[in-house]
């Protein structure tokens, strides 16, 4: 689809990182921008650096793991602005479970599907429908990773489950779109092709009463900046990819109506091949080699 000037663009995870990025990007493009995010005091500053720059913008605090809250923002946003153009499905959150699979805390598997699964589908289903009514051409983005997406980290297995599922969701939903010959694309993103300086390292910081830990980590929570310096006190290099970069792959892609929204690597290459690989062959996963030796 093309953007144009006077579309809307509906953000989710837009208080910072990848999410703010894109609503910049839309918002300079001169898309009116539709913000939500669960952390009130972030998503008040985001809204108003954008509207100082110019942009049209309407915040709402919302909870993507909790369906009436994101049906609110869709009728808030139709009411306001009458349509959306663009959907981005992109809030999301790292659990913190510990330890190996069986010793994970149920909760953390909970927290984690409510957001980066149910979060997904809720958009879906709250602003699908409505686009498809208005007629117009549109596109939704759901937002997955190279974890999980391409093939996982089991280190972070419960983070990788729920990207992997949102790639076979998106997948689903493009087909379905196509079955009713619809003017709506769907595209998956896998932000990179390297890190993200973002706030998923810090996602216990928005961690719900209701998915609280029930029994106290072993072990504190490791930022970013911790990450990175234990990273190169191993004499590993770690390299960045600026949050703005994904935004304008993602407008690039949605212009050019590109499903797969993954950027050229290398490393990405060769997961990609070893796992099919591994599957064609029906042979063990050898790819995992390296995190089973750790």
């Amino acid at each position: 689809m093309d953007l144009r000037e006077g579309q809307v663009a509906v953000v989710t995870g837009a208080a910072s990182g990848i999410g703010l990025a894109m609503a910049r990007r839309f918002a300079a493009e001169g898309l009116k921008v539709v913000l939500a995010d669960v952390e009130k005091g972030a998503l008040e500053k985001a809204a108003d650096g954008l509207r100082e720059d110019g942009a049209v913008v309407h915040a709402r605090v919302v909870d993507v793991g909790e369906r009436a809250e994101v049906v609110a923002l869709a009728e808030e946003t139709y009411a306001e602005f009458g349509a959306v153009h663009v959907l981005c499905n992109n809030a999301g959150v790292g659990s913190g479970a510990e330890g190996r699979m069986w010793e994970h805390d149920p909760n953390d598997w909970k927290w984690a599907f409510a957001v980066n699964v149910w979060g997904v589908f809720h958009g879906v289903q709250a602003f699908v429908p409505r686009m498809l009514a208005g007629g117009e051409p549109g596109h939704v983005v759901n937002t997955s990773s190279g974890d999980g997406g391409i093939a996982p980290l089991p280190t972070a297995s419960v983070y990788a489950v729920t990207k992997a599922a949102v790639v076979t969701l998106t997948e689903s939903l493009y087909a379905h779109l196509r079955a009713e010959h619809a003017r709506v694309g769907a595209s998956v993103l896998f932000p990179g092709p390297h890190m993200l300086r973002t706030g998923l390292w810090e996602s216990h910081r928005n961690r719900p009463d209701r998915y609280a830990k029930q029994r106290p980590r072993r072990t504190p929570y490791r930022s970013l900046g911790q990450w990175e310096a234990a990273m190169k006190e191993a004499g590993k290099e770690v390299r960045f990819t600026p949050v703005e970069d994904v935004a304008g792959f993602v407008v690039d892609g949605i212009r050019a109506g590109r499903f797969w929204l993954l950027p050229e690597s290398g490393h990405s290459d060769a997961q990609i091949r070893a796992r099919s690989q591994s599957m064609l062959d029906r042979a063990d996963p050898a790819y995992l080699e390296s995190f089973i030796l750790d």
